[in-house]
């Protein structure tokens, strides 16, 4: 048997679109000789649907949509990922793998496991599925399961869909998991060793089809692909983008040369970005976009994204010197935007400056300079910025970096204005890895913006380590602290100064609140500033 691997990149609600899509991959696989074709996780309405879910005609519409794919499915069967209405008690959702075929559902299966961690929640919409079973279809035993259903977690979950449907030696000829897995650094190497243990300890090939594209700040990455019985891939599709593969059924019974699969390298968080920026303005109804070049290092990158993501004349960069910028910013920023090819344009800010310590002079005579005039500093640029989005229809870009939002080093209603935070979930020693990558060929971003220490350039001789630890030893407390959740004793104990973990756990949690009020951020680690980390602004809890 020839199938098919179906990796889309659906868009949320567009019923029309994503049904197109669906026949047209439908129609192709049909072309190619293939007898089935696999699609993602809930494919037809996008995944995830969030509290759309709790909409009747937003439903209506789904079943209207899988009504008519259903009716144009000939010879070729169709797995599918669809909603599935579920009677009470209970949830009124399932999350399916629909097996179509002569235009009729002919087999189905329900998700089992239903992840509520992270940036899951799908207990809240969801019915768990019963044990699922193998079935037959063309003389080959296939078995349905649904993303999380092969992840299974003796700690966390009761029940193993997979150890259900093998319950007998060679019972099962093929295993089918489809997915919407989103990406973060490290994911790939996670799946290729889930992959491995589970076909090689049940002795059974998988076939596993993901979606791809990106959603809020979630981005799919693709990688599907089908494993042979001893654990290696033999067929696999492209990563961050839309691809149809093709596997013959007796290939996944036999040792093959093993492919060179991709590795978590920084030039995949590259791909995850530039796709998730793409994808964030395009499905939204932005074309363009705005970013304030500063000459550091962290703007830089996100120009250099977002020229990829949207094509240079599409990127307009903005440079608003202040007179504590030294007149090297300009000229790094000036020429980045040249070698990009971007729109540049100078705005000084002094006038506004002025404008502001005259009309608040009286209320603060006597007072010291502090952090307050630095900050208006920011809010100048961020108004002249979004004053630019607003009358152009360009979506502002914000340019902080994770390790920045984490410690609160950036400004309310100043740097951190804008539709889409490119870089908020990317700690700053991994922006000059991207910045390094980018110049791998040749110097796009001019060398001494990375060579030169990080400033926000707010005041005279100013430097981010004026305040803040090097980010050599910043980001591992922080990725310890957010991303393995370990405590002060714990991170101490791997080699850091008690006084410094402590400073930045608490400038984390005195940060929250402008986290809150942070622009949507592309998620490329495992625990990302969003809906996947919920804690409350206000609490007393200390480390």
């Amino acid at each position: 048997m020839r199938i098919a691997l179906a990796q889309i990149n659906p868009v949320i609600g567009d019923f029309v679109h994503n049904q197109s899509v669906i026949i047209g991959r439908i129609r192709k696989a049909e072309k190619a000789g293939c007898a089935l074709v696999v699609f993602p996780e809930l494919t037809l309405c996008g995944y995830p649907p969030q509290d759309l879910l709790e909409r009747p005609s937003f439903l209506q519409a789904h079943d209207q949509a899988l009504h008519a794919i259903i009716s144009q499915v000939g010879d070729i069967g169709v797995v599918l990922g669809a909603l599935e209405s579920c009677q009470p008690p209970g949830k009124p959702l399932y999350n399916s793998a629909l097996l179509i075929h002569k235009g009729r559902i002919i087999h189905q299966e329900r998700k089992q496991l239903l992840p509520t961690y992270d940036v899951f929640d799908e207990s809240r919409y969801f019915e768990p599925g019963g044990a699922s079973k193998p079935f037959l279809f063309k003389g080959i035993s296939l078995g349905l399961t649904v993303c999380e259903d092969i992840w299974h977690k003796p700690l966390q979950y009761a029940i193993d869909p997979v150890a259900g449907l093998i319950k007998e030696e060679n019972s099962l000829d093929i295993l089918i998991n489809i997915s919407a897995s989103p990406y973060y650094h490290g994911k790939l190497a996670e799946r290729r060793e889930l992959f491995y243990d589970l076909c090689r300890n049940n002795v059974v090939p998988l076939l596993y089809v993901n979606q791809v594209g990106a959603q809020d700040s979630l981005v799919f990455d693709g990688h599907s692909m089908a494993v042979n019985k001893f654990g290696q891939p033999c067929v696999a599709a492209s990563g961050f983008k839309e691809d149809l593969v093709f596997v013959e059924s007796d290939d996944l019974e036999q040792k093959c040369l093993t492919l060179d699969y991709p590795g978590d390298s920084i030039t995949q968080v590259e791909k995850a970005l530039v796709l998730g920026l793409r994808d964030y303005l395009h499905k939204i109804g932005f074309t363009r976009g705005i970013i304030g070049l500063s000459g550091g290092i962290d703007s830089a990158v996100t120009a250099v994204l977002a020229a990829r993501a949207l094509g240079p004349e599409n990127v307009l960069c903005v440079a608003l010197p202040s007179p504590y910028t030294a007149s090297m910013s300009i000229d790094d920023a000036k020429e980045l935007a040249g070698n990009l090819g971007c729109g540049f344009e100078i705005i000084p800010i002094a006038t506004a400056m002025e404008s502001y310590q005259a009309m608040l002079a009286p209320f603060f005579k006597g007072l010291d300079e502090d952090v307050t005039e630095q900050n208006i500093q920011a809010r100048i640029r961020g108004n002249v910025l979004m004053a630019l989005s607003n009358k152009f229809g360009n979506m502002l870009l914000s340019t902080g970096n994770k390790s920045e939002m984490a410690v609160g080093y950036c400004t309310l209603y100043g740097d951190m204005s804008g539709g889409l935070a490119v870089l908020a979930d990317v700690p700053k020693v991994m922006v000059y890895e991207l910045a390094a990558l980018m110049n791998r060929e040749n110097e796009i971003i001019p060398d001494r913006i990375i060579t030169r220490p990080p400033t926000a350039e707010l005041k005279p001789d100013q430097c981010d380590q004026d305040d803040l630890p090097a980010y050599k030893v910043l980001d591992p407390i922080l990725s310890a602290y957010l991303e393995d959740h370990l405590g002060v004793d714990a991170i101490v104990a791997r080699g850091f100064d008690r006084q410094i973990v402590l400073d930045v756990i608490r400038r984390v949690v005195m940060n929250e609140h402008k986290r809150k009020q942070a622009p949507l951020g592309l998620k490329v680690t495992s625990k990302a500033f969003g809906y996947g980390r919920r804690y409350p602004v206000v609490h007393r809890f200390r480390e």
